[in-house]
């Protein structure tokens, strides 16, 4: 067992300056103390941040701001979460058990890392995320569970969260504090792809905190929003695919459409190209299908996962079509 040295953080401004000495941040531990058992990453200092401000509130303009601390059970259930953004809601609810839904924490959630089995198979795998310029198992192994879009030829792990996806269907953007100041990066940015680097996963700097989440004020397509997991078995598995969808009509017409793929990359996948071909037309299956394809034209699966194109494009097929069928 490597001895810790535990800190217990009474105000940010004490858990910043921790941080700058090289701790690590401890919320719910439900990832990170993972990590650390199975020797994965390595730590000496832990800052404790659960304590800090933990407020769900209204922000100018009608969007609300979300505190790093909330725990993943308080958010989802809070009442303008469940009216105003029904998509986190449900993603939250379809992320884990209750029990680790009550430990986790929003900005532990962001941070959480892969559950690629070649990650955490210290002792006989390579991986590249692991340890640079070691090799990647998962390419030729088993990657049933893997990426399609956004892969390099050093990394092909997914990203695991599912209130990240709902996140960035919603244009959510995090809220950092560190040794140059304060600043805001949408969440679609702030996850990158591997390319050469596989063991950088976000622009995260040193000296980092994340301090809070903010969601814009809801459109249409907000507000008439849904969430749909696909997985192995029906609870506490992690996605093969998953999508977060929003819709909104006028005349018959898709008026605004909103679409983010999770359990493909190795970031929470912002369908842009599939939302753009979406808007103006009918609300209708064959339309769905036609968009979500040239969102997948550049996908690339692996030896194990190619139904996950499949899967995607009836998912979002299902979601959206459902989502039309409420609004008619």
């Amino acid at each position: 067992m490597t001895p810790l040295h535990y800190v217990r953080a009474g105000d940010r401004a004490e858990a910043l300056a921790q941080v700058a000495k090289g701790a690590r941040c401890l919320g719910g531990g439900t990832n990170l103390v993972d990590l650390l058992r199975q020797n994965v990453e390595q730590a000496s200092e832990l800052v404790d941040v659960s304590r800090l401000d933990g407020a769900i509130r209204e922000s100018e303009g009608g969007g609300l701001r979300i505190d790093a601390s909330v725990s993943n059970a308080a958010l989802a259930a809070h009442p303008l979460v469940r009216r105003r953004y029904p998509v986190l809601a449900r993603a939250l609810l379809a992320g884990a058990s209750a029990q680790i839904r009550n430990m986790a924490t929003v900005g532990g959630n962001i941070l959480q890392r892969t559950r690629c089995m070649y990650f955490y198979d210290v002792d006989g795998a390579r991986c590249n995320k692991r340890r640079p310029g070691a090799g990647c198992d998962a390419r030729e192994g088993f990657n049933r569970y893997h990426v399609i879009l956004g892969a390099s030829d050093q990394c092909v792990a997914t990203h695991p969260s599912d209130m990240c996806v709902a996140l960035v269907m919603l244009d959510a953007v995090v809220h950092l504090s560190g040794p140059s100041g304060d600043r805001s990066v949408p969440l679609t940015d702030f996850h990158v792809l591997p390319g050469a680097t596989p063991e950088v996963e976000t622009v995260l700097q040193p000296g980092e905190l994340i301090t809070a989440v903010e969601l814009p004020p809801p459109t249409d397509a907000i507000m008439h929003s849904d969430y749909r997991k696909v997985r192995d078995r029906s609870s506490y598995a992690f996605a093969l695919v998953s999508v977060a969808g929003g819709l909104a009509l006028a005349d018959g017409r898709i008026r605004e459409a909103r679409i983010a793929l999770g359990g493909v990359a190795a970031k929470p996948w912002r369908a842009r190209r599939a939302e753009a071909a979406l808007v103006g037309g009918a609300p209708h299956p064959d339309v769905f299908l036609a968009a979500i394809r040239e969102e997948l034209v550049e996908a690339r699966p692996l030896s194990g996962n190619a139904f996950k194109i499949g899967l995607v494009e009836r998912t979002v097929v299902a979601v959206l079509a459902t989502l039309a069928g409420a609004r008619a």
